[in-house]
C-alpha cells in the first residue's frame, strides 16, 4: 500500500537526506489535502479577542458605576445669630399652657408674643420686633437657603417611620412625614450632620420620636420645610426646624432643637423645648520643667459651644507635672478641634448606592460582562484545543497502511 503524499517544509539544520553529509532543512509533514496552520502563534482567534474585549469593557462600566463614590462630610449649617434662639417667628408666637423654652424667644416682623406666663423662659431673651429679632430673621432666610441648596440628596419616601439613616441630605419633594421612630445613626462622629429637606409640609405623627445613636448630635440636625412644619401630639422631636411658613407643635409634643418659622406664626402647646449646643471636645497640651510650673492649655469647644477655658495646676519637686482639665459652658460658637471622614450615607447616589432615587444599574452590566468574558473563554479554549490537536497530526502522521 504507498504512503499518502506529504507536503514538505524545509528549514535549516535538518539531517541530511542524502549522502554526502551534506545539511538539508529537516522536514514538517502534513498530510495530503491538509494546509499547514496559519494559526500558529496566535493566542487565541479574533472572534474570542472580541467577545473577551466585550465582555472585560461591561464589567469595567459595571464596577465603575457600582462602586460607592465618597463625598466630603456636610458642614453644619450656619445659623448666625438665630442660634441661641430656641423658638422665632415671622408674624406671631403664641403658647397655650405650661411650655418650658430654654433659650431666646423672638418675632419679627410680626410684634407679638403671647402666652409667657403662663409659658417659661429658662436661660433665654425675650425679643420681639427689636433689632436682635431682624437680624435673627435675616440669618435665618440664609441658613433655609443654604439647606434648601445642600447636594448631594438622597430622594426619600414620603414617610421616615421605620428607617435608620447614615449622615446625609434626604430628601421628598412634597410632603416629608414620620410616623414611629427614625433613628439617626453618625457611626462615632459626632460632628456628622444629616439634613431634611420637605418640598412641602413636614408633619409627624402622634408619639412619634426621632432617635440619635452612634454619637450624633441635635444641633447637626436640620429640617428644612417647604411650607409648614406639625409636630403631632407627645412627639419627642430634635434638630432644628426651618419652615418657610409656619410651624405647630401640638400637645405635649417635645423638641431637643429649635423652631424656627419665616414668614407665619409659632404655635406652642405645653412644649418643652430646648436649644441645644453641641458637647464641647477640648485638647490639652502639658509642658513641665525640673522643679517648675506645669502649665495645661485647654482646646476650644466644637460648634454650639464657647471656647473652653483651660485650668492650670503648678506641679513641684525635681521633675514634676501638672494635669488639668479644660472645661466651657455657653451657647456661644466655638471652633472644633477634630475632623472626620465622610460617612457614606446608606442609599446615596453620590455617596453610595441604595436610595429610591438612584437604582443600581451595575448589577446587569457585570452579569452581561461575565457572561461575555465566560464565553470569550471557551472561544479561546476551544480554538487552543483544535490548535494543539492540528500541530499533534502534522508532527506525528498516520503510519503507511494504517
Amino acid at each position: 500500500m504507498s504512503s499518502p503524499a506529504v507536503h514538505v517544509a524545509r528549514t535549516a539544520h535538518s539531517p541530511a537526506r542524502s549522502g554526502g553529509g551534506a545539511s538539508a532543512a529537516p522536514t514538517t509533514a502534513h498530510p495530503a489535502g491538509r494546509p499547514p496552520n496559519r494559526r500558529a502563534g496566535r493566542p487565541f482567534g479574533p472572534r474570542a479577542a472580541a467577545i473577551g474585549a466585550l465582555g472585560s469593557a461591561a464589567l469595567l462600566v459595571g464596577l465603575t458605576v457600582g462602586a460607592p463614590v465618597a463625598s466630603a462630610a456636610q458642614p453644619p449649617v450656619g445659623l448666625g445669630t438665630a442660634a441661641p434662639f430656641a423658638v422665632l417667628g415671622g408674624s406671631t408666637v403664641t403658647n397655650t399652657g405650661a411650655s418650658v423654652i430654654s433659650g431666646d424667644v423672638g418675632v419679627y416682623p410680626g410684634s407679638a408674643i403671647v402666652g409667657f406666663p403662663p409659658g417659661l423662659v429658662n436661660n433665654g431673651t425675650i425679643h420681639a420686633a427689636d433689632a436682635v429679632a431682624l437680624q435673627a430673621q435675616s440669618d435665618v432666610t440664609t441658613a433655609y437657603n443654604d439647606a434648601a441648596g445642600r447636594t448631594p440628596v438622597v430622594t426619600e419616601s414620603s414617610d421616615l417611620g421605620g428607617q435608620t439613616l447614615a449622615p446625609g441630605v434626604y430628601q421628598e419633594a412634597s410632603a416629608m412625614g414620620l410616623t414611629g421612630t427614625v433613628t439617626l445613626n453618625a457611626a462615632g462622629d459626632p460632628s456628622a450632620v444629616f439634613i431634611f429637606q420637605a418640598g412641602s409640609t413636614l408633619i409627624t405623627g402622634s408619639s412619634s420620636s426621632v432617635s440619635l445613636t452612634g454619637g450624633a448630635e441635635a444641633c447637626n440636625v436640620f429640617w428644612q420645610v417647604g411650607s409648614s412644619a406639625t409636630l403631632g401630639t407627645t412627639t419627642s422631636f430634635v434638630g432644628t426646624i426651618l419652615a418657610l411658613t409656619s410651624a405647630t407643635l401640638d400637645t405635649g409634643a417635645t423638641l431637643q432643637g429649635r423652631v424656627f418659622a419665616r414668614n407665619g406664626a409659632v404655635t406652642l402647646d405645653d412644649n418643652v423645648i430646648t436649644q441645644p449646643g453641641c458637647a464641647t471636645t477640648t485638647s490639652s497640651t502639658t509642658t513641665s520643667a525640673p522643679g517648675g510650673a506645669a502649665t495645661t492649655t485647654g482646646g476650644t469647644g466644637s460648634t454650639g459651644s464657647v471656647a473652653g477655658t483651660a485650668a492650670s495646676a503648678t506641679g513641684t519637686g525635681a521633675a514634676a507635672t501638672g494635669t488639668s482639665t479644660g472645661t466651657s459652658s455657653g451657647t456661644g460658637t466655638g471652633t472644633s478641634g477634630t475632623t472626620s471622614a465622610a460617612v457614606v450615607p446608606a442609599g446615596s447616589p453620590g455617596t453610595g448606592f441604595g436610595g429610591a432615587a438612584h437604582r443600581d444599574v451595575s448589577v446587569p452590566l457585570i452579569i452581561a460582562g461575565g457572561v461575555l468574558l465566560a464565553g470569550g473563554s471557551a472561544t479561546a479554549l476551544a480554538a487552543r484545543r483544535r490548535r494543539t490537536a492540528a500541530l499533534a497530526t502534522a508532527a506525528d502522521p498516520p503510519s503507511p497502511g494504517s
